[in-house]
C-alpha cells in the first residue's frame, strides 16, 4: 500500500476512537463540545477521503476496504457510548437497528460480491439519505445540551428515529435488490 492523503485521513479516523471514547467520558464542561467536534471532524474526512481519492485519482483496494470499516467503527462506537449515557428504549433499539443492519449489509456485499454481482448491493441514495440524518443525529446526542433555549437532545433523538427507520427501509432494499441471488441454485453452489 502507497500511503497517500485519503488514505491517511481514513486511518486517523479509526485512530481517533479511542480519544474519542476518552473525552466523551472526561468529567469536564467542554467534554460534550469536545467530543462532538471529534466526531463531526471524523464526519467531515470521511466525505473528504473520498473525494480526494477520486478528484487525485488515488482510490485503492485498501482505500476502498479501510472507509466503509473506519465509518462503521466510528458510528458504533458512538451508538454505545451513546446507549450509555441516554439509556432509554428509543436509543437501544436504534443502536441495535443501526449496527445490526451494518453487519447484515456488510456480509450481504461480501456474499454478492463472492458471486460476482457486487453491484447490485451498491451504495444507494437512500443509504446515503439514511447517513446524512444519522450522523446528523449522533452529533446532536453527543452534544446534548440546549443551544438557545433549542432541544438539541429532542431533536437528535427523533433524528435517530428517523435514522432507524431508513435503515430499516434501506436494509430492506438491499434485501430485496439481492433476493433473486439469494434464492437461486447458484448461490447454493457459492464457496
Amino acid at each position: 500500500m502507497q500511503p497517500n492523503l485519503p488514505n491517511i485521513l481514513t486511518l486517523l479516523r479509526i485512530a481517533i476512537i479511542p480519544v474519542f471514547i476518552g473525552v466523551f467520558y472526561w468529567p469536564s464542561v467542554w467534554a460534550n463540545l469536545i467530543c462532538t467536534t471529534l466526531f463531526g471532524l471524523a464526519a467531515l474526512t470521511d466525505w473528504l477521503d473520498g473525494y480526494l481519492a477520486r478528484r487525485w485519482g488515488q482510490t485503492s483496494a485498501f482505500g476502498a476496504f479501510l472507509d466503509p470499516v473506519a465509518d462503521k467503527l466510528i458510528v458504533a462506537a458512538a451508538l454505545v457510548l451513546l446507549v450509555q449515557a441516554i439509556p432509554t428504549p428509543l436509543m437501544a433499539v436504534a443502536a441495535t437497528v443501526i449496527i445490526g443492519r451494518e453487519i447484515t449489509i456488510s456480509a450481504l456485499r461480501e456474499w454478492m460480491a463472492q458471486l460476482g454481482s457486487h453491484s447490485k448491493v451498491a451504495v444507494s441514495m437512500l443509504g446515503k439519505i439514511k447517513t446524512t440524518a444519522q450522523m446528523s443525529a449522533l452529533l446532536l446526542l453527543l452534544y446534548r445540551d440546549p443551544i438557545f433555549g433549542i432541544p438539541v437532545l429532542e431533536i437528535g433523538l427523533v433524528l435517530l428515529a428517523v435514522a432507524a427507520a431508513l435503515t430499516l427501509w434501506s436494509m430492506v432494499n438491499y434485501l430485496l435488490l439481492a433476493w433473486p441471488e439469494l434464492k437461486s441454485r447458484k448461490a447454493l453452489d457459492a464457496p
